[in-house]
């Protein structure tokens, strides 16, 4: 998956599954403040985003996630670890 395949699918999943307006989402979108997401949304996310990349996603590698952009960098160091 490409940076922009991963933004993309992020992009869907908090439109379709967190109703969060498609324009909020940008990469720079702090996940708490902007887009109004708290701890549960956080973990349906993390469920959201293992079923995508088929990996378990450990919590410490989302502990430091602020932003989208933050997002697609820890989905893409998981995809490249592969």
């Amino acid at each position: 998956m490409t940076r922009d395949q991963i933004f993309a699918e992020l992009k869907t999943i908090l439109v379709d599954d967190f109703e969060i307006d498609a324009e909020a989402v940008v990469p720079e979108a702090h996940l708490y403040t902007d887009l109004d997401l708290d701890s549960i949304d956080a973990v349906d996310l993390v469920v959201k985003l293992q079923d995508l990349t088929g990996k378990k996603i450990q919590p410490e590698q989302f502990k430091t996630v602020r932003t989208i952009d933050d997002v697609v960098d820890a989905v893409l160091s998981l995809v490249a670890a592969a």
